[in-house]
């Protein structure tokens, strides 16, 4: 299972925007992008920008560019949007889900958890973190799995809203999908159009 194990702090000074909570006094520190000429002004062209918008996404989420394009295809076939399309996949990920219920304190927490197979998605052991699910799906944690301390710390200090597109029970430890979001229910400070427009070279 591929993932980014390298620096995290010096992905979010690149992207200028904090992309790990975990990460945030660190780039207090140092909000300013890596390297010797990290605090000069430096004309940016249009490709670097549209270039740091798609490293931005795929960082948020955890995936690679293999996986990425393929999440960009998917999405240019849909109808609609294509860059709220794309939004919308990366959003239906099971491990997003877990992270946005709650259920983790972070996506990489969530991804590891989902991965160990804590989850059952309609009854049925899930442990790929890439699972996309459905409107109608319910996700429950697993009876041993209840009590497991990353869990209970996730519900006891969580500080996030939880989305309108999914219910989330958690005395029982369930997440229903009531529907996919939409644009505005997705807080993630994307300019999806950037990356649509990258992709279309």
């Amino acid at each position: 299972m591929a993932r980014y194990t390298g620096p995290r702090t010096k992905v979010s000074r690149r992207a200028r925007q904090l992309l790990d909570e975990n990460k945030a006094k660190y780039y207090d520190r140092r909000p300013y992008p890596p390297g010797q000429h990290g605090r000069g002004r430096i004309r940016e062209s249009q490709y670097q920008i549209q270039l740091r918008e798609k490293q931005k996404l795929k960082f948020m989420y955890g995936v690679l560019e293999k996986q990425f394009r393929k999440y960009y295809k998917n999405a240019a076939r849909q109808s609609g949007i294509t860059g709220t399309n794309l939004l919308v996949i990366l959003e239906s990920r099971l491990d997003n889900v877990v992270y946005r219920a709650g259920f983790a304190s972070t996506r990489p927490q969530a991804r590891q958890l989902v991965n160990h197979s804590h989850f059952l998605v309609n009854g049925r052991k899930v442990n790929i973190p890439s699972y996309e699910v459905r409107p109608g799906d319910v996700i429950t944690v697993k009876e041993r799995s209840m009590e497991i301390l990353p869990i209970l710390h996730s519900i006891d200090t969580m500080g996030r809203v939880i989305p309108e597109w999914m219910n989330v029970n958690n005395d029982k430890r369930t997440i229903t999908i009531d529907t996919l979001p939409s644009r505005e229910q997705i807080d993630t400070e994307i300019k999806e159009q950037l990356i649509v427009e990258l992709y279309s070279k």
